[in-house]
């Protein structure tokens, strides 16, 4: 499965998105995904996972068998030095 396809599914939910995902065990079924994106403000954490996740649904049904996941807020990202 290749990683572009995961971005851009994001993308296209989350246009200001800033996206990386990792392939966590080789396998490419395990994922470790980190979105800072201002469409999680005023979202608490579990908020942020839940858009994903359901962003995320077809994929985990057949393509992705674990994600590990990591959101913030642009603003918070610039704020800890994660992103310019």
């Amino acid at each position: 499965m290749p990683f572009e396809s995961v971005k851009s599914l994001i993308k296209e939910n989350l246009p200001d998105a800033f996206i990386e995902v990792e392939d966590m065990t080789g396998t490419q079924d395990h994922l470790a995904i980190t979105v800072y994106s201002d469409q999680f403000k005023g979202k608490m954490l579990i908020e942020q996972h839940q858009v994903l996740m359901d962003i995320l649904k077809e994929k985990l049904k057949q393509e992705i068998h674990a994600v590990k996941l990591k959101t913030l807020t642009i603003e918070k990202a610039r704020e800890k030095g994660l992103i310019d």
